[in-house]
């Protein structure tokens, strides 16, 4: 279990707090940090606490501006992660305790080390599975097969949903947008309708598996929700995704698109990779299981069990080539003859260095970004308003669809770090509002925005807006579902 930089909550008036927070702002210069019960500095009432919210805010306004001046949202969130620590070593240098900043640092930079770790794994393999053709091979199939418009949306869909628990959602919605943008080429409406569907299914998949979203993997190494678990929320996310999914079908012209040709074929070990992803993962979770220790053991052992393949195939490629130019020869292809001679040796850590690592390094911002406003004490008084103040139901749903402008990532972390007391299906209810929520606007989830870069012109932030209503509806269904299925759920604690 992942440990937390939990700060307790602080007795607050909550009634009072707009005003407050006004007379807080008139006196920043005359107020400074005050100590703790747990020994700690409150700084959320000082200069350099509002000051540290103000570089957050600003570096997150970079990153959902990042469509429009095209910047790697990678940049404002670690710039302002080093602001914001530096700040907080300063007033406990100041204040003659240096360790304790220097503890809550290290404690946070562990989270995002395993959960790091764990990623990256997990996208070397996807990389590996890319560069072994599984997906094109998956696409090519999809494009042969000559389906209409309306199977084309309900197939893309439905392996949308299925696959993004194992490939996460990121790399499945971007698998079944290069299927819709090269079948329906020229056809922009049913293409950003297609885009806007696939969004919706991947991450409500993604949203019943530790594997599915970087959320949901944060909430199993964190030790809150077991691995089988989640699956208590596969009703809940079927229903999210097929309520939007039908109103949508029923706005599609029944045609089919023109024939086209495309032959695809594995390179050699690909269905064995794919063997060595399941295995890696079925050694994670005995890991977590089993015997208690962090997932990430399983999974950086799995990465071992990838480069002893790799030398395997890099060791026997000049024989297999031997072998196949004279199969080939044999039968006169000369295609995949002349194919042979762009076959380089596999080599794992190429699979390493292709990991999305702007992606990565948002995480290390965002986490030590909101690991330092916690410290400060912000996330106490948000978790004290949130979480006492109001209920753990409104509050979760809430959260949810807050996660559709602010990105779930820093919402789920936030909840963790302010630990809440609430029940079991409370926990499973925050998991599944923050993985659907951002389906409700383009640039609410990884997805999303991926695949208004990989579709651009085609499936825009107004092309899904006009769908927002709808996939509303699918959102409320799946908290309504949950709430009933899972009702048994929400009277167990801890």
């Amino acid at each position: 279990m992942l440990t937390t930089c939990r700060i307790p909550p602080r007795p607050r008036q909550i009634a009072r707090w707009p005003g407050m927070l006004v007379l807080t702002m008139l006196s920043l210069l005359a107020s400074g940090p005050a100590l703790a019960a747990t020994g700690e500095l409150d700084l959320t009432g000082s200069f350099v606490g509002m000051l540290a919210v103000a570089v957050f805010v600003l570096a997150y306004a970079l990153v959902m501006a990042e469509e429009k001046i095209h910047m790697r949202k990678s940049k404002p969130v670690l710039v302002a992660a080093g602001i914001i620590w530096a700040l907080i070593g300063w007033v406990y240098v100041k204040a003659g305790m240096p360790t304790e900043s220097e503890h809550a640092f290290r404690v946070t930079l562990l989270e995002f080390t395993e959960l790091m770790l764990f990623l990256l794994v997990a996208m070397t393999y996807i990389n590996a599975m890319d560069e072994r053709r599984v997906f094109d091979a998956l696409r090519s199939w999809m494009v042969r097969k000559g389906f209409s418009y309306r199977s084309l949306f309900w197939i893309t869909g439905v392996l949308a949903f299925v696959i993004s628990p194992i490939a996460d959602n990121l790399t499945t919605a971007l698998l079944m947008c290069a299927v819709v943008t090269k079948v329906a080429e020229g056809d922009k409406r049913f293409i950003n309708l297609c885009c806007v569907n696939i969004v919706v299914a991947a991450n409500a998949g993604g949203a019943f598996s530790p594997f599915g979203d970087i959320t949901t993997l944060m909430v199993w190494q964190a030790g809150i929700v077991q691995f089988y678990e989640f699956f208590d929320l596969l009703i809940p996310s079927l229903i999210n995704f097929v309520i939007p999914a039908v109103v949508m079908s029923f706005f599609i012209k029944n045609r089919k698109p023109a024939s086209m040709e495309e032959d695809v074929w594995l390179k050699r070990g690909a269905r064995r990779i794919i063997a060595l992803f399941l295995l890696t993962v079925a050694t994670a979770v005995a890991c977590h299981t089993l015997l208690h220790l962090p997932p990430v053991l399983g999974m950086m052992t799995g990465l071992g069990y990838l480069q002893f393949f790799g030398y395997y195939l890099r060791r026997t490629l000049p024989r297999s080539l031997e072998r196949k130019r004279t199969r080939y020869s044999q039968r006169g292809d000369w295609k995949k003859l002349e194919s042979l001679g762009s076959v380089v040796p596999f080599d794992v850590f190429n699979r390493v260095a292709r990991a999305e690592w702007d992606t990565l390094l948002f995480f290390y911002g965002v986490v030590m970004c909101v690991g330092g406003l916690g410290f400060m004490g912000y996330l106490a008084m948000l978790s004290e308003a949130l979480y006492t103040g109001w209920n753990a139901t409104g509050a979760n749903i809430t959260l949810g669809v807050i996660s559709a402008v602010i990105d779930n990532i820093p919402v789920m972390f936030a909840v963790l770090t302010m630990e809440p007391e609430m029940s079991h299906g409370h926990w499973l209810l925050i998991t599944l509002t923050a993985g659907v929520g951002g389906s409700l606007l383009s640039i609410g989830s990884a997805a999303g925005v991926a695949l208004m870069g990989q579709a651009r012109g085609n499936y825009t932030f107004m092309g899904h807006l006009r769908w927002t209503p709808v996939i509303a509806l699918g959102y409320i269904a799946s908290v309504m579902a949950h709430l009933w299925i899972n009702a048994e759920s929400f009277h167990v604690f801890g």
